[in-house]
């Protein structure tokens, strides 16, 4: 036997549990956009790799570029956004691909605040292979 409150109390419940989903997503939905990136330009970045973070939901590259750099407006400290492990495993990369102390020239896309997170288009090794964030490209991402 149901009770007749009961039954009328199944579509808040869904809908509760609907918003609930609808709120814990957002963040990972808003986390993925890269509005805060300036797609349509290339920045590089030639230093020396401080840390070098394989991780989800998206590895990092911390470079240091010295004072006397050739574009005076890349000196400092950078966090480069890369993609998530398995997409980064696919286009090359290796928890070992980088290690403190490692020279490294990377083209990435600026923060459009000019704040110090960028996001990577691809990076070159000492040996110059070219690594890639990911197989596919934003529009703005030319290769050169």
């Amino acid at each position: 036997m149901v009770r007749a409150g009961s039954r009328a109390r199944r579509p808040l419940l869904a809908l509760a549990v609907a918003v609930g989903i609808a709120l814990a997503a957002a963040p990972t939905l808003a986390h993925h956009s890269r509005a805060m990136f300036d797609m349509g330009r290339n920045i590089t970045y030639r230093g020396i790799v401080e840390e070098y973070r394989w991780q989800n939901p998206h590895s990092h590259i911390v470079v240091r570029v010295e004072a006397g750099a050739a574009d005076p407006s890349t000196v400092g400290t950078w966090t480069i956004e890369a993609s998530a492990i398995s997409v980064m495993t696919s286009s090359g990369w290796t928890p070992r691909t980088y290690k403190p102390g490692d020279p490294i020239t990377v083209v990435a896309h600026p923060n459009r605040n000019g704040s110090n997170p960028v996001l990577l288009f691809y990076a070159i090794k000492a040996d110059g292979t070219r690594l890639y964030r990911a197989t596919h490209q934003y529009d703005g991402e030319k290769d050169y």
